[in-house]
């Protein structure tokens, strides 16, 4: 096993997460979007019209919710002996209940880029968290 001296402090790793999950998000947008050409738009209120969801969306709201899920953990682990595991509980319902948002797109394509955005940002954050406590 390796030095846990060597893998940097706990919040290193948690922001390494953050970053990862958001360049994960990001990576799907390039490679869909702007490559594929996948037509990313999304009705956001009935009787709107499509919101295109461009790059600075993507990053902003990947971002905001891995900063919120961190803040979540930390709280957690500050307040009950079992912050870890109600933590990945949270996260993984979490995720889960975001795959709503992608039935909103516009097409089939679309939805299906979404999906994977809110799939990767869960995942990558989630493993970052849970090899972060692991310390």
């Amino acid at each position: 096993m390796a030095n846990p001296e060597k893998r940097g402090p706990r919040w290193r790793v948690r922001a390494i997460g953050v970053l990862a999950a958001v360049l994960a998000a990001v990576l799907i947008w390039v490679m869909s979007v702007p490559l594929a050409g996948v037509d990313l738009a999304a009705t956001v209120a009935q009787g709107e019209p499509p919101m295109t969801i461009g790059v600075s969306a993507v990053i902003v709201a990947s971002l905001i919710n891995a900063l919120l899920g961190w803040v979540l953990l930390a709280l957690l682990e500050r307040t009950t002996r079992y912050g870890l595991r109600i933590w990945v509980i949270v996260a993984v319902l979490f995720t889960v209940l975001s795959l709503a948002g992608p039935f909103t797109a516009e097409n089939g394509a679309a939805t299906a880029v979404l999906a994977l955005m809110h799939l990767a940002v869960g995942g990558v954050l989630i493993t970052a968290m849970v090899l972060s406590a692991r310390r």
